[in-house]
């Protein structure tokens, strides 16, 4: 039976542990990490407010600084998400 990933985002499986989410799939050449490094409070709720991107490669047998493609830092989840859906798009196109 294929997995079935519980939370997507534009049709890619969504992953979070605490403060990290992943996007992507690991069979893909590339995906999204995503880390939250300030949270603040809004209504009453704690929301992300500072989140650092990275675009990294899924190929294991390459040492992690070299996995690192491009990373970036934005306001709010949404906007991260959405940065870096757009940074996944066009490598995945170029690969």
């Amino acid at each position: 039976m294929p997995y079935t990933p519980k939370l997507t985002y534009k049709g890619r499986p969504l992953v979070r542990c605490g403060d990290e989410l992943y996007y992507g799939s690991m069979q893909d050449p590339y995906a999204i990490y995503l880390q939250v490094l300030s949270k603040k409070a809004e209504n009453g709720r704690e929301i992300a407010d500072r989140v650092h991107i990275v675009l990294m490669s899924t190929d294991e047998s390459k040492p992690l600084p070299e996995r690192i493609i491009r990373q970036a830092n934005k306001v709010g989840l949404f906007n991260a998400l959405t940065f870096g859906d757009i940074m996944l798009q066009g490598i995945l196109k170029q690969a």
